[in-house]
């Protein structure tokens, strides 16, 4: 699914210009859901934390038992290399992707040394320093690795999240504040959640059930280090309601205030602009 128009891909072994086709019919990934993939942004120049995010997806190729074939290393200098026909102005969502081509003689195991890799550079705007979210609720919550791969970022996790999504967007809210199996915030549809009581930052502590994102670890490191005290805790429904501020982090837009959780309003705080502001400042320090 392309997003924006201007689209580079990465597949065997160059770079084609376009939306270029990377994956067979049989192939397992195509077939039985076996892929993964991670998000990194360019922007004004830079890819913040572009070595975790290439890190990240041998993780998930490994947690989803397909043997990862592009070193962290080799990743960066591939997506580098993409980036030169991108502009210093331009905003690029950079995604590298693995798939299993082969399973094991059930079909069910994708075949250990079958991968497909391919990596998707797509020019899409970062989202307006003015934007903003809503969040209502959803039946659907995160599930747990004894029943799904959730120390991955794996494509077969993400119709659990369009579902909590549309419902959400059908009561009228931009999104959807998620619940673990035992009833706690988890995190949002699409990103991390975080709110903000007397001056203090919580965040849902990671309990195994969502990915604790890159991007949010980032925030936790630059609000601690201007002085700010940030918990890892378990949250309820009812501690987000009384907060002062919340936001939402994740990759693709990197810190999004929240103005309302169901009927309750919130203000957009000192804590998020504050935040915005390091994670920018932060950026432009690694160009």
């Amino acid at each position: 699914m392309a997003v924006g128009k201007n689209i580079r891909t990465y597949f065997e072994g160059q770079w084609h210009d376009g939306n270029a086709p990377i994956m067979r019919a049989a192939d397992h990934g195509a077939w039985l859901g076996s892929s993964v993939f991670d998000g990194a942004r360019y922007f004004d120049g830079v890819a913040p934390d572009l070595e975790a995010h290439c890190a990240r997806v041998n993780r998930s190729a490994e947690a989803l038992m397909l043997t990862p074939s592009v070193t962290t290393e080799q990743m960066v200098e591939i997506v580098r290399e993409g980036l030169e026909a991108f502009g210093p102005e331009s905003a690029v969502y950079i995604r590298p992707m693995y798939w299993g081509i082969d399973g094991d003689a059930t079909a069910i195991i994708p075949q250990e040394n079958s991968t497909g890799f391919a990596i998707c550079l797509e020019e899409i705007p970062m989202a307006p320093e003015t934007a903003s979210a809503t969040l209502g609720y959803t039946r659907f919550r995160r599930p747990v690795l004894e029943s799904s791969v959730v120390n991955a970022k794996a494509g077969c996790l993400y119709p659990n999240n369009a579902r909590m999504l549309q419902e959400a967007r059908s009561n009228g809210f931009s999104n959807a504040l998620v619940a673990d199996a035992l009833g706690h915030v988890a995190e949002t549809a699409t990103a991390n959640i975080f709110m903000v009581r007397d001056g203090e930052v919580f965040t849902p502590t990671p309990n195994g059930t969502f990915l604790a994102g890159i991007t949010r670890a980032r925030h936790i490191k630059n609000l601690r280090a201007d002085g700010v005290t940030v918990h890892e805790a378990i949250l309820s429904f009812e501690d987000f309601h009384k907060a002062d501020e919340v936001f939402m982090t994740g990759n693709m837009s990197k810190i999004t205030p929240v103005t309302a959780i169901q009927d309750t309003q919130y203000q957009v705080g000192p804590i998020v602009r504050r935040a915005r502001e390091m994670y920018w400042d932060w950026a432009a320090s690694t160009r």
